[in-house]
């Protein structure tokens, strides 16, 4: 599994892009997590490929909560896509993975935008699209009770869910040969770091409380997880110094295996 680090700033940052990746997996590329702005944050993000990645290339999105700094460029990639498929330009719509929970209020997130209920003379016209208009709504149960599998783009996914102000969920992704852990937005859990280092890499989040988790408790785990974390979701005056547990960076890409 190849991984391209596409954001690594928080909610707040004014130097980097939202947290988020591109994951090229056995059967193309997944989305993980949706930031504004979507396309810049692809053209950029993946430019060190041989092949720069865009948002016509992708059909799967992970998408670990509603948060604005993980989803607002929901709204850009699927206007683009229901317009390429208007064009004639490609039959897929995109499919977004995601809680149920996630799942059942996302479209009242972007219906005020998306929703097609224009105006005319000062009348309101009736709404013509829907969530289904333009993407493919796909959930993932996460645990810790029970863990549902799923197979997106040839990986197989599981989640579980985090320590956050709204429903969020970490990942484990696996293409059988390596896997990825993704903590996502939470405050410091333990029992969900031990859930994640059953994977090869850990992708952990180093931010302020109590809706994050301080650096001062990742520095304290035993050092055979720190050896495969790195950090994410971070404040724009982050110090690297501060730990031994190494910062990603935007455009870096990961070779998994």
């Amino acid at each position: 599994m190849r991984i391209v680090i596409l954001g690594v700033g928080d909610a707040f940052t004014g130097k980097y892009f939202g947290s988020s990746a591109l994951l090229l997996g056995p059967r193309g590329a997944v989305l993980l997590d949706c930031p504004d702005p979507i396309h810049r944050v692809l053209r950029e993000g993946t430019a060190s490929l041989e092949t720069p990645v865009g948002a016509h290339e992708i059909d799967d999105i992970l998408l670990t909560h509603i948060h604005g700094d993980h989803s607002n460029g929901l709204e850009s990639f699927g206007f683009w896509r229901w317009m390429m498929r208007e064009r004639g330009e490609t039959p897929t719509k995109p499919r977004v993975w995601t809680s149920p929970w996630t799942a059942a209020r996302l479209w009242g997130k972007l219906a005020p935008a998306m929703s097609g209920e224009g105006r005319r003379s000062g009348q309101q016209g009736p709404s013509t699209r829907s969530m289904e208009t333009f993407f493919d709504l796909r959930t993932i149960e996460p645990g810790p009770a029970r863990f549902e599998e799923a197979s997106v783009a040839g990986l197989t996914v599981r989640a579980r869910w985090t320590t956050h102000p709204i429903p969020t969920m970490g990942l484990l992704i696996s293409d059988g040969r390596a896997t990825l852990g993704w903590a996502s937005d939470t405050a410091y859990e333990r029992e969900h770091i031990d859930w994640l280092a059953q994977a090869d890499l850990i992708v952990h989040e180093a931010n302020t409380g109590p809706a994050h988790t301080p650096i001062d408790t990742l520095n304290a785990l035993p050092e055979e997880i720190r050896r495969k974390m790195r950090l994410i979701h971070l404040p724009d005056d982050f110090d690297p110094a501060s730990s031994d547990i190494r910062a990603l960076r935007q455009g870096e890409v990961i070779d998994l295996r």
